[in-house]
């Protein structure tokens, strides 16, 4: 044993002589003697100090604690064979990448783009998944992230991709027209992680104090604001590039011409700590291409 871990092979001959009822049946699934996986489980019932089996003449049963042993171990051998078939699996069709990135810009730019890279580079395969906060890589297993800040995160490296320039107000025109054209008389829906937007939008326009700017639903990401905007419940402040398709297509409007100017970006960064894999820099290069 290793700091208190038994070896795996002494687990998997538990494992299988607990589920199949018999050292001579785990011994033939596991391609070893009856001796051996016997000897192999005798020796962790000794260096756990606990009794796994009963033995009843020719037939075994578990006791308590091997029964809830070997239901963990069984799970802990499940995910070991799921990692290792992964790993074979990436290794069989190429590289692989991990990149966290911002659920609306995810769903609205980068997957609309993202097929003319994986066209580009059929031998890299590019994972995603959501993260709406700040992070360090030393506690996730992510090679890369794309996010909206001022500058770079602290110890990475990396791109620009593009400024978000503004935020502008939107509705439909239904609602507008319901609201007797009266901003103050629509729901505002308020983004979570920028709590003070609408506040910030009113005051750059010299208005005192009014309910509107901190009263109405709280949504954790864009798209959520922007549906709720489609489906005419109020107006919300969306980001220029998310809102434009459908400012062009007549389905919402700006019911004030006002804008709220935006000084962050748009961010492809990685950790400094290691020297990024050739398709990381890929994929670097082709985000700062199509941005």
């Amino acid at each position: 044993m290793r700091l208190g871990i038994p070896s795996l092979g002494a687990l998997q001959a538990f494992e299988a002589t607990a589920r199949l009822g018999s050292f001579s049946r785990a011994a033939e699934e596991l391609s070893l003697s009856h001796s051996a996986v016997y000897r192999q489980v005798t020796n962790l019932e000794e260096s756990l100090g606990v009794a796994l089996f009963v033995r009843v003449r020719r037939r075994l049963a578990l006791t308590d604690a091997g029964r809830e042993y070997a239901a963990r171990i069984r799970r802990h051998l499940e995910q070991l064979e799921k990692d290792t078939l992964s790993l074979i699996s990436r290794a069989a069709m190429g590289r692989s990448l991990h990149i966290a990135v911002l659920p609306t810009l995810a769903t609205h730019w980068l997957l609309p783009r993202l097929n003319r890279f994986l066209h580009e580079h059929p031998d890299i395969t590019v994972n995603l998944s959501t993260r709406t906060l700040p992070f360090k890589f030393s506690d996730h297993p992510f090679d890369a992230a794309i996010y909206h800040a001022a500058q770079l995160w602290p110890g990475t490296r990396g791109s620009a991709l593009f400024a978000e320039e503004k935020l502008v107000p939107v509705c439909t025109a239904t609602a507008w027209q319901q609201a007797n054209q009266q901003l103050d008389q629509l729901v505002h829906f308020h983004m979570a992680s920028r709590p003070d937007a609408w506040r910030d939008w009113y005051r750059s326009q010299g208005y005192g104090d009014l309910p509107a700017m901190s009263v109405g639903p709280r949504y954790e990401l864009f798209s959520m604001i922007l549906a709720a905007v489609r489906a005419g419940m109020g107006v919300g402040l969306i980001p220029w590039f998310l809102a434009r398709e459908h400012l062009d297509s007549g389905e919402l409007i700006r019911p004030v011409p006002h804008v709220l100017r935006v000084p962050e970006r748009y961010f492809f960064s990685y950790p400094t700590e290691s020297e990024p894999e050739p398709a990381l820099l890929e994929l670097e290069r082709w985000l700062v291409g199509a941005a």
